[in-house]
C-alpha cells in the first residue's frame, strides 16, 4: 500500500529577520517531545559560513538539532550560498543559479521518513527566490499551511497585515493557520519589549484586525511554545482560497 503524504507547515515571516528559524525550532522540538518524528526543510539558504571548507548554513544546523537530527544534514537545505542576499542573487554572485527544481523535489526526502514535515521559507512571503519566483510559489506547491511569524516591534501589525493579505490573494490563496508573535532581541542585545510600547498592545491589535489565530507570544530566550497547539490538526487545514481573513473597509460600499 503507498504510503500517505505527510502534513506539514511552511513557517513564513512578516519579514527577514523575525526569527523564523528560532520559532520552526521551537515547534519541531515540541514535536519531537511528544514522540513524533519530525521532517525539517530550508530549500535554499544564504548568508553560510565557510567551515572546514564547506559551506555551512547555521539555520539547518539549528533546525536539524531541533528536530533529533533526523537522516543527514546535507538534505535539510540542499542549496547554500555564501553572500547575505537572496537566495537567487546570493547564487548570480557566486557565477551559479538556483536549481528550482530542487527547490522543489529536495522535500521528497523528508516524505518517506517524517510523520510531519516543517519547511521554513527564506526571507518574507513574497521574497524572491528566482528571477521570476517567490518564497509563495514554494508554498502553494507544496501545499502546506502557512505559519507566519511576526517580530513583535512597533510596525508590527502592518506587516502582519500586509502578510496575510498577500496570502489570500497569492494565485487563489493560501492556507494560513495562525500567526505567532516573536520578541526579536535588538542590536544592542536589549529586547525590544522594554523601548517600544507597542510590545504589549500588539496582540490583541492583531486579532481585532484579522481572523486567523494568533497562536502563540514568544518572549526572547522562550524555550518552548505553550501547550495544547495541535500542530497535526493546523498542518492537515485544507488549503482554501480567502483563507487569511483580514477585516477591513476599504471595499465597503457604504
Amino acid at each position: 500500500m503507498e504510503r500517505k503524504r505527510p502534513g506539514g507547515l511552511f513557517i513564513t515571516g512578516s519579514d527577514t529577520n523575525v526569527g523564523k528559524t528560532y520559532i520552526t525550532a521551537l515547534i519541531a522540538r515540541q514535536l519531537r517531545a511528544a514522540g513524533h518524528s519530525v521532517g525539517v526543510y530550508k530549500p535554499a539558504a544564504s548568508g553560510c559560513k565557510m567551515i572546514d571548507g564547506q559551506l555551512v548554513s547555521e539555520d539547518a544546523v539549528a533546525l536539524w538539532e531541533a528536530a533529533g537530527r533526523p537522516g543527514e544534514l546535507r538534505h535539510v537545505c540542499p542549496q547554500l550560498f555564501a553572500a547575505p542576499l537572496a537566495p537567487h542573487l546570493a547564487a548570480r554572485a557566486e557565477g551559479r543559479s538556483i536549481d528550482c527544481k530542487l527547490l522543489r523535489s529536495g522535500i521528497q526526502y523528508w516524505e518517506s521518513r517524517s510523520e510531519i514535515i516543517l519547511v521554513e521559507g527564506a526571507g518574507g512571503l513574497i521574497s524572491p527566490i528566482g528571477d521570476t519566483e517567490y518564497v509563495a510559489d514554494l508554498a502553494y506547491e507544496f501545499g502546506y499551511p502557512l505559519i507566519v511569524v511576526v517580530a513583535n516591534r512597533i510596525g508590527a501589525i502592518n506587516q502582519a497585515l500586509q502578510t496575510l493579505i498577500a496570502a489570500r490573494s497569492f494565485r487563489g490563496g493560501l492556507t494560513v493557520a495562525g500567526v505567532i508573535l516573536n520578541e526579536v532581541v535588538a542590536h544592542a542585545g536589549t529586547p525590544d519589549q522594554i523601548t517600544d510600547p507597542s510590545f504589549a498592545a500588539n496582540g490583541a491589535e492583531l486579532q481585532l484586525h484579522t481572523d486567523v489565530p494568533l497562536l502563540a507570544e514568544v518572549r526572547a530566550g522562550q524555550t518552548s511554545l505553550p501547550h495544547g497547539i495541535n500542530w497535526f490538526d493546523l498542518a492537515s487545514r485544507e488549503c482554501a482560497t480567502g483563507s487569511a481573513s483580514v477585516r477591513h473597509s476599504w471595499d465597503s460600499t457604504e
